[in-house]
C-alpha cells in the first residue's frame, strides 16, 4: 500500500488520519494510534505467553529421571493398594475399587440424564439469541442499504453462514479465517466492513451492487420481462409469498443464469 498525495504532493487525510491506497484500489485511513496500541496489547500476549512456557517448563524439571509414566503410576496404584490392605482384606481390594466405580458410573449417569433437557433449553435459548443478533445486524446494515440492491434476507441467506457469534460479538470469517478490519489493523472487522470484503470476493457482485445491476452486455438488452431478468420488485414480492421461489431466483442470479434490474 501507498499514501495518497493531492495535486501538489501533500498527503491526503481524513478525520485527522493519513489515507492509504491499497493494492486493490481501496482508500481507507490508517489509524496510527489504534495500530500502537494493537502492537503493545500483542506484545503484552506474547509476554504473558513467554511466561507461562517458563513456568510449565520449571514444573516439568520435577518429573526428571522419569522415563517410564506408565511404569510409574503403576507403582503409585500398587502403593495406595498396600495402604488399603490395612482397612480391607487383599483379595477384595479390586472388587472394593470396582463397586465404587459402578455406584459412581451410575450417579453421574443420573446427573448426565437430569442436566439434558436443561442443556438442550440452554443451547436452544442461544441459537435464538444468536439468529436474531445476526438478522439484526444485516437488517440494520448502512452498506446494505447504500450499495445492495438485493433485499436483506437474499442477502443474508448468500453470506449469513459466513458470520458467527462469539463472546457475544459477530465475526466475520472467510476460508476459515476471521476476518480483519483494514481501518483498524490488528482488530477483527465489524459487521459492514466484513460484509463489504465478502461481497468484493463475490463472483457475481455486478449482479447485486447498485448501479451495477442489469447493466453489460449480458443484461438481457433491456427486455425486463424476459426469462433472464429479474426486478428488485419480484424478489420482494417472492420473498414474503413463496421464499422457496425468492431463493431459487437469487441463486440463478448468483449463478449468472439471470440478471437483476431495479
Amino acid at each position: 500500500m501507498k499514501l495518497k498525495l493531492d495535486e501538489n504532493g501533500h498527503v491526503v487525510v481524513a478525520d485527522g488520519k493519513p489515507v492509504f491506497v491499497y493494492d486493490d484500489g481501496k482508500e481507507l485511513p490508517f489509524d496510527a494510534p489504534g495500530t500502537v496500541a494493537t502492537i503493545t496489547r500483542l506484545n503484552g500476549e506474547n509476554k504473558g505467553h513467554r511466561e507461562a512456557k517458563e513456568r510449565a517448563e520449571a514444573a516439568l524439571k520435577t518429573f526428571e529421571g522419569i522415563t517410564d509414566p506408565a511404569a510409574a503410576l503403576k507403582a503409585l496404584e500398587t502403593v495406595g493398594n498396600l495402604d488399603l490392605k490395612k482397612l480391607v482384606d487383599a483379595g477384595k481390594v479390586e472388587e472394593v475399587k470396582a463397586q465404587a466405580k459402578q455406584a459412581f458410573d451410575e450417579q453421574l449417569k443420573a446427573l448426565q440424564e437430569a442436566h439434558k433437557p436443561v442443556a438442550a433449553e440452554r443451547d436452544s435459548l442461544r441459537n435464538q439469541l444468536h439468529g436474531e443478533k445476526l438478522g439484526n445486524a444485516f437488517s440494520r446494515s448502512k452498506y446494505i442499504a447504500d450499495h445492495l440492491a438485493v433485499p436483506v434476507d437474499m442477502i443474508q441467506a448468500a453470506f449469513g453462514s459466513g458470520f458467527k457469534v462469539e463472546d457475544n460479538a459477530i465475526v466475520g470469517y472467510q476460508g476459515g479465517n476471521k476476518i480483519f478490519s483494514r481501518v483498524k489493523p490488528g482488530d477483527v472487522a465489524g459487521f459492514d466492513e466484513a460484509l463489504e470484503i465478502m461481497v468484493d470476493a463475490y463472483p457475481f457482485k455486478d449482479n447485486i451492487l447498485k448501479g451495477t445491476t442489469g447493466s453489460g452486455g449480458g443484461a438481457g438488452g433491456g427486455n425486463k420481462s424476459g426469462a433472464g431478468t429479474i426486478t428488485r420488485a419480484q424478489l420482494e414480492a417472492w420473498a414474503t409469498s413463496d421464499p422457496a421461489k425468492a431463493q431459487s431466483e437469487m441463486a440463478r442470479v448468483r449463478e449468472g443464469k439471470a440478471t437483476l434490474v431495479d
